[in-house]
């Protein structure tokens, strides 16, 4: 059963629109169900053959792999697209609470095990440094109070200056301009505690020494709704999505990729989107999942782009890239978590190479990713699926790829063999791997960024790209590069902040 076939949905609106969703990932895709939970007539267009955008699978020689988000947090958020639907997520998926939330393991052989239990982490502070116990106390209270503040705007648009100019004395008070590492270093002072509870931004492609402290708010999210894993991985929370929204009546069209975005000059009005094939899809209203900048510099003519123009989104920063190691092992590590951060023996040193000299650096910190730890069927009996995650530059930086790709592979196998995963390279039996390129040419990702515009202060909330455009009148953007940002509660409130604006009149 899909839950009651008498969907309780919102009313129907005044004027039903025809709207075209470019790509389904998670933000498109709850743009997607909002607006036909509405009552308008809504079709995603995705230029894949598989539904999912970053959150896409791979599937090869019996394992499964997500490609992209596996933490979930905010699952309130989820279930509200359900509910929305007058469904039960329930009928649609089984989301599995984890603990630990992750081991973050350093090379001294230190292991925190971070989860939601506040007596737990307390306990191994105190082994770690005793004297920051009450910094960590100090930091939480910091956390909990921009968590009040900054969360509640994760759904409200960022439309008008005016908008800014509101929250502004909220963001002075928060000292919203100091990084989030420059937060946790203000109470706590071993530098392995520091990188435990600084590390967050970078899940959403910020350097925790850049993206403003607003983003310590992932602290107390986590602590207060954990993170939680889709069994079957988080594909199926994509296609969990896709069937929520083709049984409210939605429309999906893949391997259609856009090529333009047609725009009336005299009313300055998208009309619709032209597809590879050169079909014309008409609309009303245009929401664009796909990544900003791509939207703007190759679908739209420059006449009609007065104020998001090439030079000013090509002058904007734009997060990390990934290299990540999708691969199967013919044994299990059991001694491994589900999620695993491997810090490395530089920190801010390495950052700075990521993000600011944008070389490929000689040392890395990882997250390991071992979904089988929840669920077994992803892989063979008797077997592991992994990822393997490591930050690099985008490709504004130096690093050629052809070149650098496989013996960065084999730098990170002899890495993880020697220190977490005997006999590594023996009992790999399947693997690929994506990096900057993959983002760029597959994804469409500007330089090939993995998350789109960079998190730091001057680029949040109005000063980040409008959820509306501002030359388009009808052209709208949900996704990692807009109004709230990246992550997976992030680009879902972004979804609703469109089908809130586009509404019901």
């Amino acid at each position: 059963m899909r839950g009651d076939s008498r969907a309780s949905l919102s009313r129907q609106p005044d004027s039903v629109l025809k709207i075209v969703v470019i790509g389904s990932g998670f933000g498109g895709l709850a743009a997607a169900i909002r607006l036909q939970a509405q009552g308008h007539h809504v079709t995603i267009v995705e230029k894949l053959h598989d539904a999912g955008g970053r959150a896409r699978v791979f599937r090869q020689d019996g394992f499964v792999f997500d490609a992209g988000p596996t933490i979930i947090t905010a699952p309130a958020l989820i279930e509200e697209l359900f509910t929305l639907a007058g469904r039960k997520l329930s009928d649609y998926l089984e989301l599995v609470r984890l603990d630990p939330f992750y081991n973050v393991r350093f090379e001294d052989g230190t292991v925190f095990s971070y989860n939601g239990d506040r007596e737990s982490i307390v306990s191994q502070i105190r082994a770690i440094n005793p004297a920051d116990v009450e910094g960590y106390e100090k930091f939480v209270k910091a956390a909990d109070e921009i968590f009040r503040v900054g969360f509640a705007l994760i759904d409200k648009p960022f439309d008008r200056f005016t908008d800014m100019l509101k929250v502004g004395p909220d963001l002075l008070r928060l000292d919203a301009q100091k990084s989030v590492a420059a937060l946790v270093n203000r109470y706590i002072k071993d530098p392995r505690l520091r990188q435990v509870f600084s590390f967050h931004p970078l899940l959403v492609g910020g350097n925790p020494f850049q993206t403003t402290s607003i983003y310590a708010l992932i602290h107390t999210l986590e602590q207060k709704w954990g993170v939680w894993f889709a069994m079957g991985g988080t594909g199926s929370l994509v296609n969990a999505l896709v069937q929520l929204f083709t049984d409210v009546g939605g429309s999906v069209r893949m391997s259609a990729e856009v090529t333009a975005i047609e725009v009336n000059s005299a009313s300055r009005r998208a009309n619709g989107v032209r597809i590879a094939d050169g079909t014309l899809i008409a609309a009303d209203c245009i929401v664009a999942n796909s990544d900003v900048a791509r939207t703007y510099i190759d679908l739209i003519p420059s006449t009609a782009r007065k104020s998001n123009t090439n030079k000013k989104l090509e002058s904007m920063r734009y997060s990390m890239s990934l290299f990540v190691m999708y691969f199967g092992t013919d044994i299990k590590y059991d001694n491994i978590a589900h999620h695993e951060i491997l810090m490395g023996p530089r920190y801010r040193e390495l950052l700075e190479d990521v993000f600011t000299r944008k070389i490929l650096a000689p040392d890395f910190s990882l997250y390991l990713h071992r979904p089988t730890a929840t669920d077994a069927s992803l892989a063979p009996p008797g077997c592991d699926s992994w990822y393997v995650l490591s930050p690099v530059p985008h490709l504004g930086g130096n690093v050629d790829w052809k070149t650098a790709a496989l013996p960065y592979r084999n730098a990170i196998v002899s890495y993880l063999e020697e220190r977490y995963l005997p006999g590594l390279s023996s009992h790999i039996v399947t693997e690929r791997q994506i990096d900057p390129r993959y983002f760029q040419e597959t994804l469409n990702s500007h330089l090939g960024s993995a998350f789109s515009v960079e998190p730091i202060l001057t680029q949040s909330a109005w000063f980040r790209p409008h959820n509306r455009s501002q030359d388009i009148p009808n052209l709208y953007f949900a996704g990692a590069g807009t109004h709230p940002g990246a992550g997976i509660p992030g680009v879902l409130s972004s979804g609703k902040i469109v089908a809130d604006m586009i509404g019901v009149a």
